[in-house]
């Protein structure tokens, strides 16, 4: 007997302040439409951002009551609008059932249930099986990794072991009312459409910096594969023309990216895909060779720092001049080459973070992005900045900062990293690349031009607004790669190349409800 006959699978972002969120299809709420799918009688697919008609809760709640909702599913994943979507769910019916999940929902269970009276259960951690027992009418406190109400308390169960991905059916996009274009700022440009894919979760790496590999419940995802065949049969109902594939390490295994490149050729599948990787993929000629022939063209990067004794510290396992031997065989080919920085590292001084464009330069990177260090809640250099004195940091998942450079300080900094590496020259090298190599079409100006000013005026405001900020200095373009970095560089403005390491904390912030 089906439980709940009309569900109702809701991402709540909208407006033109989502940033680099826009870009990405909410591909982690298809994976938990795809698990529940055999198990309800029908489920509607709203994305806010496109549904202008229903960003009113008011008119929301008429169409949830009109349609027979009975359960709603939601999916918060981000800091960006958090409170105005705590405040927007708050005001949808109290009667339905309303399930919610996602990366900074997990983050935020307290909040949630004390300012939306109307949510019944938070799912923590990835959720594809919790919300299939949620729905099979499991006894609530049998169900590990939920959060729920009971007789006037809040009950959290313990944590959910992670799913075994070979498990997880991958996302259904046959409910998608709108299709997914390169937008800043809430304004396209391009005509391609976009799309990610997810074809292995979890990273074998131990980089001290970063916290991607866990989940907001410290849990390590250790690195597992979908079957190949899988990821084609996935690939083969992508209608998009750009594709990013999400994995943290694409060249994590050579052999199976390679068996990938091959099934892509031989299927016949013509897109352009995106992937993010390290250095060593570059040991791989034969990889690389065949990646060309499949279509992948522009190739994330994380390098992080241009100095050894930065690269020791954070446990990078590289150093300067393995960097530099990689990136002389990279620069053999035609791929697009987006290096991923980080500066204001403990101890860095002002000359070291400035050589950041110098070395990008000298590596013939095609663009950067560069982050402040930041501190997440399970990051090992948490307890390095609180036992180095003269550091801190301004919050769980804010910036570092020192008594010697304040973030006004670092703020200048990253300006003239920025514009030290993108000069005239450069941007115009982006342009000619991003033609060249089929990143950018001719009638893809009919749609950027025209928007450029409407744009500009928009980054010019969002800057204005986040200098009246106190505290946290972010930076100006708000560009959120999959490696958990966000990012600071005009890239998507230049190109309609796709950045992604915080949103695309993606795919692994998706994975929940």
């Amino acid at each position: 007997m089906i439980k709940y006959k009309h569900v109702l699978a809701l991402n709540p972002y909208f407006g033109d302040d989502t940033a680099i969120m826009g870009i990405f299809p909410p591909t982690g709420l298809e994976y938990i439409i795809a698990s529940m799918k055999n198990l309800v009688g029908k489920i509607t697919f709203l994305d806010l951002r496109d549904e202008k008609a229903y960003q009113d809760p008011k008119k929301l709640s008429e169409f949830i009551r009109r349609a027979g909702i009975d359960l709603l599913c939601i999916s918060i994943r981000w800091d960006t609008q958090f409170k105005k979507i705590c405040d927007f769910i708050s005001q949808l019916p109290l009667e339905v059932t309303t399930v919610v999940g996602g990366y900074k929902a997990t983050q935020e269970v307290e909040y949630l249930f004390e300012h939306c009276p109307n949510i019944d259960m938070i799912v923590r951690g990835e959720g594809e099986e919790v919300i299939q027992q949620v729905i099979k009418g499991i006894p609530h406190k049998d169900i590990l990794g939920l959060s729920y109400r009971a007789n006037g308390s809040i009950v959290h169960n313990e944590i959910h072991p992670l799913p075994d991905i070979t498990n997880i059916p991958f996302p259904d996009r046959s409910l998608r009312r709108h299709d997914y274009y390169i937008v800043q700022q809430g304004i396209r440009l391009s005509r391609q459409t976009f799309d990610t894919v997810l074809s292995a979760r979890g990273c074998p790496f131990k980089c001290k910096f970063c916290t991607f590999s866990l989940n907001p419940l410290g849990q390590k995802r250790s690195y597992a594969e979908r079957p190949v065949e899988s990821v084609i049969e996935e690939l083969k109902m992508i209608t998009a023309d750009i594709v990013l594939f999400s994995d943290d390490n694409f060249s994590t295994n050579p052999k199976r990216s390679e068996k990938l490149c091959d099934l892509i050729i031989a299927n016949n599948i013509r897109k352009t895909f995106i992937i993010q990787t390290r250095i060593d993929i570059a040991k791989h000629p034969k990889l690389l060779d065949k990646a060309w022939k499949a279509g992948f063209r522009i190739f994330l990067i994380g390098i992080e720092s241009p100095h050894d004794w930065i690269l020791k510290l954070i446990q990078k396992d590289l150093t300067q001049q393995q960097v530099r031997d990689a990136f002389a065989v990279l620069a053999r080919y035609d791929f697009f080459l987006h290096g991923y920085f980080i500066y204001g590292n403990i101890g860095e001084t002002e000359e070291e973070m400035l050589y950041i464009a110098k070395f990008a330069k000298e590596l013939k990177l095609d663009s950067i992005s560069f982050q402040k260090l930041r501190i997440e809640k399970f990051s090992p250099l948490k307890e390095v900045v609180e036992a180095t004195p003269g550091y801190h940091y301004t919050r769980i998942g804010g910036a570092v900062y020192s008594d010697r450079y304040g973030l006004n300080e670092l703020k200048r900094i990253r300006n003239r990293i920025r514009s030290g590496f993108y000069d005239i020259p450069q941007i115009l090298h982006i342009a000619t690349k991003a033609r060249r190599i089929g990143l950018f079409r001719l009638r893809d100006l009919t749609v950027a031009l025209p928007n450029l000013p409407l744009l500009l005026w928009r980054l010019v405001r969002r800057e204005k607004e986040k200098n009246k900020r106190s505290g946290d200095v972010l930076p100006a373009v708000d560009n959120i790669s999959h490696s958990g970095h966000s990012t600071d560089s005009p890239q998507t403005h230049a190109l309609v190349c796709i950045d992604k390491k915080k949103q695309l904390k993606s795919q692994k912030r998706n994975t929940v409800v």
